[in-house]
């Protein structure tokens, strides 16, 4: 990845409208376990002047939860599409969510999370493979 720094997290932009209950838990036991894996800094890819958060975003609950204003990060380096991920975005700020801390309000059970948000990306990962042809 690249390089390390910190950002408020109310300043990255999700690209994921849910939070899965069990990978939360699962994030903040390993955290009372001592293990800091769950430091590892968020991915992020500045799309359209914004800072969208490529994955983490569990993390970056886990860490909002804790008391954390202030999360490292670290920029994306692996490339993927960013145009369909601006889609991801678009799908988050149609449903208002703004920031990490907007997930806090998005935690819901993993077996919701896989309908909810999996089977959606599914979808529309077949449509716009589809698209691009």
């Amino acid at each position: 990845m690249g390089e390390v720094f910190k950002l408020y997290l109310h300043e990255i932009q999700p690209s994921q409208l849910y939070i899965s209950k069990t990978k939360l838990d699962s994030v903040i036991n390993r955290r009372n376990l001592g293990d800091l894996s769950m430091y590892d800094p968020i991915p992020i890819k500045e799309i359209d002047g914004e800072l969208v958060s490529t994955d983490g975003h569990t993390r970056g609950v886990a860490w909002l939860l804790e008391g954390y204003e202030e999360v490292e990060v670290e920029w994306e380096t692996v490339e993927m599409d960013w145009e369909e991920y601006g889609v991801y975005v678009q799908w988050c700020k149609d449903e208002g969510i703004y920031s990490i801390e907007d997930l806090k309000e998005r935690i819901i059970s993993h077996e919701e999370y896989k309908v909810r948000w999996y089977d959606r990306c599914k979808a529309f990962q077949k449509e716009w493979a589809k698209r691009k042809q």
